[in-house]
């Protein structure tokens, strides 16, 4: 009956528009319904299910029958039909419990899910008021900065070349080492216990940057650069003497005098390569030394006598003159 209908029914559309309709095409989504993988394994645990326990039912009647039999053979053998029943009833409960955990992963892999156009939502603009403006206002005076800020070249963190001069190891780095943010404290005795802070009050005279790291490669060149105030002020550069994860830090110890106040950088390089870097503030004017007084003995200069030479007299002959006789002069005659 239905199925006339359906061909009357289609005898009407097709008299109304032969042109989009065909019979064929009709019957074939009047009687075949779309189903999925999934809705059919559903409904075939079902229909197990429902049928186990129906034959359940009758096997286990055909087995109480057998007890009100007289005859020994007939009775025997009703009684094991029965019981075949009822384990047929089993295996079909059975099955629909492996159908239910494995048959959809079973049917996907013999007939792989195909993708399905989903409908993509449109935006719809919906029409809103616009205000229009009724007063306008009058133009102001704008306070131009007579002194503007120039954007800065922000440099990557780099290893001078004096000191990479003084490298010692000759271990090539690993380059997925990591480690984590710098953590500073005034005491690293212990890594399980210390205080991290970002801001701290003059005077000290010790600094410790705590870190984790993983994936070193012992003997491996690192280095932790100190800056303050963009000048470098302390650097340590040595092979790599732990293991290859753990803890780990870099520490500065000095005078208090040299702990000046400002914004402190630590930079720590595994080989030339960039791996963190931390940052503190120290506040507070660092201590001047003391002068002090340091008695010197200064000699006071004294009296020396020095010997000087002294003349000592001689003899020396004298030159006397000595009269030597003469002759009279001749023409004078005495009496």
């Amino acid at each position: 009956m239905c199925v006339l209908r359906l061909r009357r029914t289609s005898k009407q559309l097709r008299s109304h528009r032969p042109d989009i309709f065909r019979e064929d095409d009709y019957f074939l989504h009047a009687i075949i319904f779309h189903m999925d993988i999934r809705a059919g394994i559903i409904a075939a645990v079902v229909l197990s299910v429902i049928g186990s326990l129906l034959v359940l039912r009758s096997g286990y009647r055909a087995w109480l029958s057998a007890r009100k039999l007289t005859f020994y053979r007939i009775k025997r053998q009703r009684e094991r039909a029965g019981l075949f029943t009822i384990l047929g009833a089993l295996v079909l409960l059975s099955f629909s419990a492996l159908l239910f955990f494995f048959g959809e992963p079973v049917a996907y892999r013999y007939f792989p899910p195909s993708l399905t156009p989903s409908l993509t939502p449109t935006i719809t603009l919906v029409p809103t008021i616009t205000l229009s403006p009724t007063i306008t206002l009058s133009p102001t005076i704008t306070d131009t900065p007579s002194i503007t800020d120039t954007a800065t070249i922000t440099l990557t963190p780099f290893i001078p070349l004096a000191i990479e001069a003084l490298f010692e190891s000759v271990v090539t780095p690993n380059p997925s080492a990591v480690f984590s943010p710098l953590q500073f404290t005034l005491n690293c005795e212990s890594f399980n216990e210390f205080t991290a802070a970002t801001v701290f009050q003059n005077p000290i005279i010790y600094m410790c940057a705590v870190f984790t790291y993983d994936q070193m490669t012992p003997d491996a060149q690192w280095t932790a650069l100190w800056f303050r105030e963009g000048e470098l002020v302390h650097y340590e550069t040595i092979p790599w003497d732990g293991e290859t994860g753990g803890f780990g830090f870099t520490e500065w110890e000095a005078p208090a005098q040299e702990w000046l106040p400002g914004i402190y950088e630590v930079q720590v390089f595994v080989g030339l390569d960039w791996k963190v870097v931390g940052q503190f503030i120290l506040q507070g004017d660092a201590p001047t030394p003391r002068s002090t007084l340091t008695s010197t003995s200064t000699p006071t200069p004294s009296r020396t006598a020095t010997a000087t030479r002294t003349a000592t007299p001689t003899r020396s002959p004298t030159v006397t003159r000595t009269l030597s006789p003469t002759q009279p002069t001749p023409g004078t005659v005495t009496p």
